[in-house]
């Protein structure tokens, strides 16, 4: 875990780079800041493994019930010369929990999103339409129970969204986003000496507020 802890630093600093650097200057540019609440419609654990000790073990289910949650989060983001194409970064955090697995009723799982988009829209005064794919570091935690330990895992993860943005002011817009989110999760401590693994598929519908300067 501990090599893949540093994705997250090493992506925010490449975005805030390529910002500050490599585009034209803050008189010609667009920045944003922006905070979303929304629905997290998730789908399942999927291909469900052991690891460790329960490698080669048959899991009882391939696959693992995940509730819909609460999904919230935060941006930053650059177009340079109020262009067409821009970056942002964004935290983005949500509770999928495990419906149940073997005789607990349910397992708390956390997941944390930090991930750098590339986004492309329409730059129209009132309404911008806009497309986005983007990398990151996602952060799973397992919280205990009575047959689970607590575990961590930190992996690399991808989204494709799509949303509008809406103005109200010159510097105020609101904005409805989809996005669907994917990544490998592996709890190799979850049962001691040993855990599992599987693959998560989610989809978000959220509603947030930006202010550009």
């Amino acid at each position: 875990m501990e090599t893949k802890i540093p994705i997250a630093a090493g992506l925010f600093v490449a975005w805030f780079s390529i910002a500050t650097f490599g585009m034209p200057g803050l008189a010609s540019a667009e920045w944003y800041v922006a905070g979303n609440v929304g629905v997290n419609f998730a789908d399942r654990l999927t291909g469900i493994s052991g690891t460790g000790d329960l490698t080669g073990v048959e899991p009882r289910s391939p696959d693992f019930d995940l509730k819909n949650s609460i999904s919230y989060g935060a941006k930053l983001g650059y177009f340079p010369e109020h262009s067409w194409f821009g970056i942002e970064g964004e935290v983005l955090q949500t509770t999928p929990h495990i419906k149940n697995l073997d005789n607990d009723p349910g397992i708390h799982l956390r997941v944390t999103t930090v991930g750098v988009n590339v986004l492309a829209r329409y730059p129209g005064r009132t309404f911008q339409p806009y497309v986005g794919v983007g990398v990151g570091t996602v952060i799973a935690h397992l919280s205990d129970t009575a047959t689970v330990q607590s575990d961590t895992d930190v992996t690399s993860g991808w989204n494709v969204l799509a949303g509008l943005r809406g103005f109200v002011t010159p510097y105020v817009a609101i904005f409805t986003e989809y996005k669907h989110t994917g990544a490998t999760f592996r709890f190799d401590q979850a049962f001691g000496t040993g855990g599992f693994e599987g693959v998560y598929r989610a989809q978000h519908v959220l509603v947030g507020i930006s202010y550009h300067f």
